[in-house]
């Protein structure tokens, strides 16, 4: 091993000469980098070879290299590049090899090593690691397509772009992305060759010895490219995207046409087809819109444009009346809607088409849980709080047993200071499971406490405590506790916090916010912080060290508090307390002890 590695040092001798000789570097950068290329070829002649060495090294003459450009630069020196760059070039392709070698499956690796020969430029070089990277993961359309496109755009050779592209669809012969790109690469060659033909027809140069083929010239090849997809890959998906190919092409107008039959025909049924047809209104009319406008015209232009659009969602949701063709024509009147105008009349017009658009999937019954709550949104916004109701009740009844909708409806009836907010909330706890009314209790109470009397609100906490399910009720004694406090003061939360306490389960929140109450009391009394404690710990004494700390703080730092008491806590604690959490007590403990904590 340390023969290779005096050997390797030794053959990188002629470039750092040279480096010194021509003025690049000094004598003790060289030595300096001959001291670090020991160190770290050391570490990857070991028999237990790590990839972070070989990463470390390679960027190491990465960042070499771009200093030598950097000092080239600077001197204005361009020569010997042969000499220098060369050879450390060759040595970063060994690495990398043997990386890549190595650790075959690491994608980043190769990518790595991809970027590397586009950056400096190593087209053969990069030829080989395409070749071996696509024999290693032809699982991986996506190395595929990289390798076809550099054919393509900067080896400038459509054949080997083309061959690369066939060899990958026979590993992946369903993949939408490598057949999308193919049929952009043909129509790409074939507008490179169009390109090439008017230039010598304008030269007015013999065409004899250049073979212009009149099928690829005209897109016949991507059209072939296209028949052949369509008959494996299903989806709408695939042929507008192919369609947007196609229209960055300025000769595809018969291709352009043929897509857009086969789309028609094909997925008459299918919501996304109609979405997209309605859609390209929006475009045809931006096409078709002359140069110089008024701010009027322009607004009954975009206008008519929209209402094409209208037109085609009209006739979808006839011909697929689904929820899904629905929601398609409401994103299509909301994102509308939303769009910045200066005009009042067309933001207008954009609001009563969707509220109507809504309305009448209201009334087909085809409107999801989602779109009610974005069309209550919308009559809000406008202030149409009659409708808002309206629309409430309505989804309330589509969707019973939705707590979500619910809490909807309930939000406006607050927020509108309704009387029907009880009847209503009864109304909800009587369609929704028992488990999962929580949201609506919280609701309820809150409500209540700004509304009724404390009486009321008393009844209605300890009514919530026996209809919630008992992980629910956690959160509600802890709401109560709080109330409790705030409305009838210490002596009544102490009762009720004892009355509480007889049933399980409690959250660690309860105990601390009762702990909390009594350390702000004037005449703070540690019999009954060590009550809290006491009632806290048979919960949570085996999974909260910071609890018994707390403890021990108060028996410390309370002037009622019993130092003595700490020793007896402690050996509790570490009974109590499982696996890391002992650990983490011991720590904490030590800190405690030296007055870090």
């Amino acid at each position: 091993m340390a023969e290779r590695i005096e050997q390797r040092l030794e053959d990188r001798v002629p470039e750092l000469e040279q480096l010194e000789r021509v003025g690049l570097f000094t004598r003790q950068e060289v030595r300096a980098v001959l001291r670090k290329a020991s160190a770290l070829e050391y570490k990857i002649q070991r028999r237990a070879l790590r990839k972070e060495d070989f990463i470390k090294y390679i960027q190491y003459e990465i960042n070499l290299l771009e200093l030598i450009r950097k000092r080239r630069a600077r001197i204005g020196y361009s020569f010997k590049k042969d000499e220098i760059e060369h050879s450390i070039l060759h040595r970063v392709h060994g690495l990398f090899n043997r990386a890549t070698g190595k650790w075959k499956d690491d994608v980043q690796l190769w990518l790595s090593h991809v970027a590397f020969c586009k950056q400096w430029n190593s087209k053969h070089q990069l030829s080989k690691v395409f070749s071996t990277m696509l024999a290693i993961h032809p699982n991986k359309p996506a190395l595929w397509i990289m390798a076809a496109k550099w054919e393509m755009e900067t080896q400038l050779s459509s054949e080997s772009a083309r061959r690369l592209f066939l060899r990958a669809l026979r590993f992946h012969p369903h993949c939408p992305k490598l057949y999308q790109e193919y049929f952009r690469m043909e129509l790409m060659h074939a507008e490179k060759q169009r390109k090439e033909r008017k230039a010598f027809e304008r030269a007015k140069m013999d065409l004899g010895e250049f073979n212009y083929s009149e099928e690829i010239l005209s897109g016949e090849m991507a059209r072939i490219i296209y028949r052949d997809a369509a008959q494996k890959i299903k989806g709408v998906e695939f042929h507008v995207a192919v369609l947007s190919i196609a229209k960055l092409f300025d000769f595809t107008q018969d291709l352009q046409k043929e897509i857009l039959e086969t789309l028609q025909t094909k997925y008459a049924d299918d919501p996304l087809m109609w979405d997209y047809m309605a859609r390209r209104e929006l475009e045809l009319g931006a096409l078709q819109s002359p140069e110089h406008t008024t701010k009027q015209m322009k607004v009954s232009e975009m206008t008519q444009r929209e209402e094409r659009s209208c037109a085609v969602f009209e006739e979808a949701v006839g011909a697929v009346p689904t929820e899904d063709m629905w929601k398609c024509y409401i994103t299509f009147c909301l994102e509308r809607y939303n769009r910045k105008t200066n005009s009042k009349d067309l933001k207008q017009k954009r609001l009563e088409r969707t509220l109507s658009v809504f309305n009448k999937a209201h009334e087909s019954s085809l409107l999801t849980e989602a779109l009610y709550k974005q069309w209550l949104q919308l009559l809000l916004e406008s202030s149409l709080f009659e409708k808002a109701t309206e629309v409430a009740e309505a989804a309330t009844k589509h969707f019973s047993q939705s707590v979500e909708t619910w809490q909807m409806r309930l939000q406006l009836l607050i927020q509108l200071k309704s009387d029907t907010v009880p009847q209503c909330l009864e109304e909800a706890l009587k369609h929704v499971k028992t488990q999962g009314t929580l949201p609506l209790w919280i609701l309820w109470v809150e409500w209540s406490e700004a509304t009724n009397s404390k009486e009321d609100t008393e009844a209605l906490y300890q009514r919530s405590l026996s209809a919630t399910t008992p992980a629910e009720s956690v959160t509600m004694k802890e709401k109560y506790l709080d109330w409790t406090y705030r409305n009838h003061g210490y002596k009544k939360v102490r009762r009720a916090f004892t009355s509480l306490c007889e049933n399980r389960p409690f959250s660690l929140d309860f105990f601390r916010k009762m702990i909390q109450i009594e350390k702000e009391q004037e005449s703070c009394k540690m019999p009954h912080l060590r009550e809290y404690y006491e009632r806290a710990l048979r919960e949570f004494g085996s999974t909260d060290p910071d609890l018994w700390l707390d403890y021990i703080k108060e028996e410390l730092n309370h002037p009622q508090g019993k130092p003595e008491n700490c020793g007896s806590i402690h050996w509790r604690a570490m009974k109590m307390l499982q696996g890391e959490m002992v650990e983490d007590f011991i720590s904490k403990y030590t800190l405690l002890q030296t007055g870090h904590l």
